[in-house]
């Protein structure tokens, strides 16, 4: 009796991890200038929005991340919930972006082109 109490459990444990590794992305931002130039030191900031936050081995995921392009202008995220997201970047001498997506696929990656910044105006 006592093999079949433990073994319940057990089975819960690996159906929720395989169940888990369905419905998150392993996701990768490439940020490039207009002409094609990778951007590094960029600043990424990715957040889950909408959709099923899912848990892993009874651990919540990761649902945030900011961190920096490489010298390939790519920045890596192992694992986020599929849903929507925001993908903001932030680059020095470049305009801000954000956008929203929709991921559904076990990998994707997006590419970001930043604009340089506009020039300002004055009413007076």
């Amino acid at each position: 009796m006592r093999t079949r109490i433990f073994f319940l459990p057990v089975l819960f444990v690996f159906a929720i991890g395989a169940w888990a590794d369905d419905d998150t992305t392993k996701l990768q931002i490439e940020v490039k200038t207009r002409s094609g130039r990778p951007v590094d030191r960029a600043g990424v900031i990715v957040r889950f929005v909408e959709g099923r936050s899912v848990a892993k081995f009874g651990k919540k995921i990761r649902t945030t991340y900011e961190l920096r392009t490489n010298q390939d202008g790519v920045a890596r995220i192992p694992e986020i919930p599929q849903g929507k997201i925001m993908v903001q970047v932030i680059a020095k001498g470049y305009q801000t972006y954000g956008n929203t997506y929709e991921i559904q696929e076990p990998e994707k990656t997006i590419e970001v082109k930043l604009n340089p910044p506009q020039p300002q105006y004055s009413a007076h």
